[in-house]
């Protein structure tokens, strides 16, 4: 397992690009992006599991029923949710491009990200995509990370590549996210490619057991959006014998999407919205998985255990509270804490009480820019890990006045 460079970009047979079409007033953000396939594609996906969805998310499920896609088109700067035409312009988008780039409406992801409630003009769409399919491109994937931000400061992307069956296969991803990131069974907007070959049926087990342990472990404010979509176009190209079950290729490739994956949570969760700092909690000793992962999560979520690291506050009560009412069965006298970072580790917390520790050198860990909030339960073999940010004066300014 290698991590190169080249994002969606990396594995053979994709381009993409990024451009303004007009969605956005600002002319310097890229609102338009484009991913394409040479070759149809196996597709798979996860949407999010709010009641209120954005009608891309319909249209793309519609259009991947049968597990086959070729491009993917974002735009940024309006969700295209609780809209009455929703569904009209999402696809009269897949139909536009299609012609465009001279493939079925049918093998086209939409996506949408930004305002929710806001008109959707097709104008500056019908007007962007030739140039966006004319600007297709082996090194675009920096430009189609961009045009799907919103309130993000850093483009998300990565790629690895990997062997199966003697055959190099690559795999390669960009998201987008910030906040409004609390998912279950989904996340923000992630778009993956893969040159290995793999069938539809397996790609969806892939994705979905992937994510949860990965994008479903990321909590940026405890908000689940309307638009969250992960999917993945795997086309083939690099040659192995195609993946049809589990067993040993099936695993690799497994290992090469949560590589990939989880790297993109990491970013997501360093880039939170007016974030300075990425949290991770890491819990061991648990009954069983599940516990863990509800006290990993209870733990990143807390807003105070959030607040106490933007502050650089060893306040591991806050962690212990978090467990409290986690709803998770711990025996909150066996419970252990320790905070680390780059500047060294700390014992906080043991058997669910304080011990003497120096606030100096605690403080020193705690205003590293990456923190790891280590958990100890005692109680079994059970672990899993969550990603979050601190909560920062400039979440609240970012919020206050994100629409206007």
């Amino acid at each position: 397992m290698k991590i190169i460079e080249g994002g969606v970009c990396a594995a053979k047979g994709f381009s993409a690009n990024g451009i303004h079409c007009g969605i956005r007033k600002n002319h310097s953000k890229k609102d338009l992006s484009l991913i394409y396939s040479a070759v149809p594609a196996s597709a798979a996906a996860v949407y999010t599991t709010n009641l209120v969805k954005g009608a891309p998310l319909t249209v793309t499920k519609n259009n991947i029923k049968n597990g086959i896609a070729q491009a993917v088109i974002c735009n940024s700067g309006n969700a295209n949710t609780c809209n009455a035409n929703g569904i009209e312009i999402a696809e009269k988008t897949c139909e536009l491009l299609a012609d465009a780039i001279g493939i079925d409406k049918t093998d086209v992801v939409v996506a949408s990200t930004g305002v929710i409630g806001e008109p959707l003009d097709i104008t500056p769409i019908k007007n962007g995509i030739p140039e966006l399919v004319a600007g297709l491109s082996e090194n675009g994937s920096g430009s189609a990370a961009e045009g799907i931000m919103t309130t993000d400061t850093a483009k998300k992307e990565i790629a690895v590549s990997f062997e199966i069956g003697g055959k190099t296969c690559t795999l390669g991803g960009i998201a987008k996210g910030s906040g409004m990131i609390h998912p279950n069974m989904a996340t923000m907007l992630v778009f993956l490619t893969t040159d290995a070959a793999i069938s539809a049926e397996m790609l969806q087990k892939a994705l979905s057991g992937d994510v949860a342990n990965s994008f479903n472990m990321l909590s940026i404010d405890g908000d689940t959006s309307t638009n969250d979509m992960v999917t993945i176009l795997a086309n083939g190209l690099a040659g192995n014998e195609p993946i049809t079950g589990e067993g040993e290729e099936f695993s690799t490739f497994m290992k090469a999407l949560n590589t990939v994956t989880v790297a993109l949570c990491r970013a997501i969760a360093a880039d939170g919205e007016g974030a300075t700092k990425l949290l991770e909690c890491s819990v061991k000793g648990a009954k069983d998985e599940l516990t863990a992962k509800i006290v990993a999560k209870s733990v990143i979520c807390s807003s105070l255990v959030k607040a106490a690291m933007f502050g650089s506050d060893a306040n591991w009560g806050r962690i212990l509270c978090a467990i409290g009412y986690s709803g998770a069965d711990v025996d909150v006298q066996k419970v252990d804490v320790r905070f680390k970072s780059v500047q060294g580790e700390i014992l906080v917390c043991r058997d669910g009480a304080g011990v003497p520790f120096s606030e100096e050198e605690a403080k020193a860990i705690l205003l590293e820019p990456e923190i790891e909030i280590l958990v100890g339960l005692g109680d079994g073999d059970g672990a899993a890990t969550a990603w979050g940010c601190d909560l920062t004066y400039d979440y609240v300014k970012i919020n206050g006045d994100y629409r206007t």
